[in-house]
């Protein structure tokens, strides 16, 4: 059966050719040459050919090299590689419909293998469903017919995936500490605790507050906080309660003695905020943390359970805050820990990526299974999107799953990337 054309992407002819999905009985090239097909290369997500280091077998000799894949045969020239020396040495032309001889600069035609009549009808009437679905995944009136091994693998390389793109703001403070991870770790914890809002003033906040001087006054609790919010800008005016007098006053010595600048208080949101949740508050929070422990990034390397990692959050705020939320603005009493659910973010968006990044960095692989393990111990989120998966059958229980589930909705399922993915592939399969 002669497929159209119009009816195919490329990317359906990188998954045929990846994974030797077409006929290989009596296969020749478009000039009637025997071809092997012995090894389809890596593929390339680069620039350059779609994939490298391929080998096959032309008549009688065998070729190493690039493989270049088009939909036609003219799409080469219409791509504009006849002009492009990366393109010069490809050793074989994969397409769905031959429809124009290519020449390689040097003259030769280049070998091409047509796969139009050699791929199953069945797999192409499952990707074009899959295409042109409307669902809210493509795959969401498909029985997934995968086993929950290989379900657990491909949540695993997605998690991965997802876990190393949170880790590029990492790797940017890495930069610019000269890869002092106990710095480093020191300044995205206090961009954790800005969660999405606020999360770049505190970033800014640990850049010009040294960890050093914290360290210096880490036994006094008042000076921590004088430090912090003068830091911050919330120290810049006249109060009426003693206690931020006293704070002002403190931090009007330690800003001469170490020359430290602070941030401009126009920095911070609050609007369309819980108070539970305002900057003064988080940062309350933050020096009891630093109070109890001012090396966190060790505390991390050696905390061995989810429970150790709590309980370094574990603390009550200082008595001012657990009946204020700014300064001189009395409120109800209440408990101002962080709470589970914030606890449980800041684990997942910050102290696993660190955890699975320093390990893969030093190849000590047992920080990498445990920043997974942990994600295997916290239970799942709940959210919208999570909901969705859950009424199709999919599993939510752990952190491990729902992370897993939002990067495959975000990147593969809204991108119907769905010849990447291993469910996707699992219904492909049972299709041929």
């Amino acid at each position: 059966m002669q497929i159209d054309p119009s009816d195919v992407q490329e990317d359906l002819l990188y998954y045929v050719w990846k994974l030797k999905r077409f006929d290989h009985s009596d296969l020749t090239t478009t000039s009637e040459e025997t071809i092997q097909v012995l090894d389809p290369g890596k593929h390339n997500f680069d620039s350059g050919p779609d994939f490298t280091f391929a080998r096959v077998k032309i008549g009688d000799r065998l070729w190493v090299g690039n493989v270049e894949m088009h939909v036609r045969s003219s799409d080469w020239l219409r791509h504009g590689h006849q002009h492009d020396d990366a393109y010069a040495n490809v050793i074989l032309h994969v397409v769905l419909d031959d429809d124009e001889k290519i020449e390689l600069p040097n003259g030769e035609p280049l070998a091409c293998l047509a796969l139009g009549e050699r791929i199953d009808p069945g797999l192409i009437t499952s990707y074009q469903d899959l295409m042109e679905a409307e669902s809210w995944i493509p795959c969401e009136k498909n029985e997934r017919p995968i086993s929950d091994i290989a379900l657990k693998s491909w949540y695993q390389r997605i998690l991965v995936e997802r876990i190393l793109n949170r880790a590029t703001t990492l790797e940017r403070i890495l930069e610019d500490t000269r890869h002092d991870w106990e710095e480093a770790f020191y300044r995205l914890m206090f961009r954790s605790f800005g969660f999405k809002v606020n999360a770049d003033a505190f970033e800014a906040l640990a850049t010009c507050t040294p960890r050093k001087i914290l360290i210096r006054h880490r036994d006094r609790i008042h000076r921590l906080e004088a430090l912090l919010y003068g830091q911050a800008g919330f120290l810049d005016g006249t109060f009426e309660d003693r206690y931020p007098n006293d704070l002002k006053q403190d931090y009007t010595f330690l800003r001469t003695k170490y020359q430290l600048t602070p941030l401009q208080p126009q920095q911070w949101k609050f609007m369309r905020m819980r108070p539970v949740n305002f900057p003064t508050v988080r940062i309350a929070q933050l020096a009891v943390l630093l109070y109890k422990t001012t090396h966190l990034f060790s505390r991390v390397l050696a905390a061995r359970s989810i429970t150790e990692i709590r309980n370094m959050f574990e603390s009550q705020v200082s008595w001012y805050w657990r009946d204020h939320y700014r300064f001189d603005q009395e409120s109800a009493k209440r408990n101002k820990k962080l709470g589970k659910s914030s606890i449980d973010l800041i684990i997942i968006n910050t102290i696993v990526p660190v955890l699975y990044l320093y390990g893969r960095v030093h190849q000590k692989w047992t920080f990498t299974e445990r920043a997974l393990d942990f994600l295997e111990a916290l239970p799942g989120e709940k959210n919208s999107i999570i909901a969705r998966f859950k009424d199709l059958g999919f599993n939510t229980e752990t952190a491990f799953d729902t992370q897993a589930l939002l990067e495959l909705k975000k990147h593969y399922c809204d991108r119907k990337r769905c010849l990447e993915c291993s469910i996707g592939h699992s219904i492909f399969k049972e299709s041929a």
